[in-house]
């Protein structure tokens, strides 16, 4: 079946690929990696990416062996030759949200598998330990120390907008093909980015359609564009996503399963960015001008631009939060932040 052209897409950058004999080397590229990376071929050896190479319905019966019988999350979109799970024009979703159980939500794919314009079936962000009891053990990849949230993205042909993660990221393609097309964190702009309040999935997604951009209302994605990244991944390949790039992906056939790794690279009990840009889009954002530059110097003093000048003059032991955190001041500092919220 003929694929969307993805058009303007065409001609970007590869993302670089690097070998890797065992667990250590993937470690140290994880460690060193400052850019998005492939690795192809690392999980191949996996049970379920040998099923899905027999087909999408033996990948399937491989899942449905392992499903825990309760209800899962999935997203229909409408029938038609778009896959994109994106706003419909009210700027609700152009997708539902429904509730069923493994083997139904299977046999919905089964039926539609053969046809170009059935409806998108997705469901992402399954947590594989809570949803797949022994899915992990059998197919996972070594990552050291590092605690992972480990997730199963299902679904027929899709096309996800671009968006992007606080956690660096692990992506291993275990059924059918996808196409990721990345950008470093500075091109948010150049993005045109959506609410952050009314997402499809909880992160604020670019606006633009990579398909069929409209260069005229989104001028500056051309820009972006020259610094985009793009990779194909066939079923064993995995990319590395660092914390914070956008990415843009696409199930290219009609049946695609990826696992991925999320981890912080800060301590868990760090409190999280995006909570600290609604707090100050609801406190400091519609103040008047000269407020709000007072407050900008204030958090280049104690944040962006803090130094040993800010504690200097207070005696050890007295600083509080303006010392390095702990988790106990942490603690303290989100108890005051609730009751203050609470208020």
């Amino acid at each position: 079946m003929a694929e969307a052209d993805p058009g303007i897409l065409t001609g970007l950058a590869q993302v670089p690929e690097v070998a890797v004999a065992d667990a250590a080397a993937l470690d140290a590229h994880l460690r060193a990696a400052t850019a998005p990376f492939v690795v192809r071929g690392l999980v191949r050896d996996w049970p379920l990416v040998r099923a899905g190479l027999e087909s999408g319905r033996a990948a399937r019966d491989y899942l449905l062996h392992h499903r825990r019988d309760v209800p899962f999350t999935v997203a229909v979109g409408a029938s038609g030759n778009d896959p994109r799970l994106f706003y419909d024009a009210g700027m609700g979703m152009n997708f539902r949200q429904l509730r069923g159980k493994l083997p139904e939500i299977f046999a919905q794919i089964d039926a539609i598998e053969p046809y170009p314009a059935a409806p998108p079936i997705y469901l992402a962000s399954i947590d594989i330990h809570d949803f797949f009891p022994g899915l992990h053990q059998a197919n996972h990849v070594d990552l050291g120390d590092r605690q992972c949230l480990a997730s199963i993205w299902i679904g027929t042909r899709t096309r996800i907008a671009a968006h992007n993660d606080t956690p660096a990221n692990l992506a291993c393609v275990a059924v059918g093909r996808r196409r990721f097309t990345l950008f470093p964190p500075d091109q948010f702009r150049n993005l045109y980015l959506g609410p952050i309040d009314n997402t499809p999935a909880g992160r604020t997604i670019s606006m633009v359609d990579f398909h069929a951009p409209d260069l005229a209302q989104y001028p500056r994605f051309h820009e972006a564009l020259a610094h985009a990244q793009t990779v194909e991944l066939e079923p064993g390949d995995t990319l590395h996503i660092p914390s914070m790039w956008y990415h843009h992906v696409e199930g290219l056939e009609p049946f695609n399963v990826l696992v991925n790794y999320w981890w912080r690279e800060t301590p868990a009990w760090l409190g999280q960015p995006q909570d600290a840009l609604n707090h100050a889009i609801l406190s400091i954002r519609d103040l008047p001008p000269e407020a709000k530059v007072h407050w900008r110097e204030l958090f280049d003093h104690y944040v962006f631009e803090a130094d040993d000048g800010v504690t200097a003059h207070i005696p050890q032991g007295g600083r509080g939060v303006l010392d390095p955190l702990t988790p106990e001041t942490a603690s303290r500092l989100r108890s005051y932040l609730l009751r203050q919220l609470g208020r």
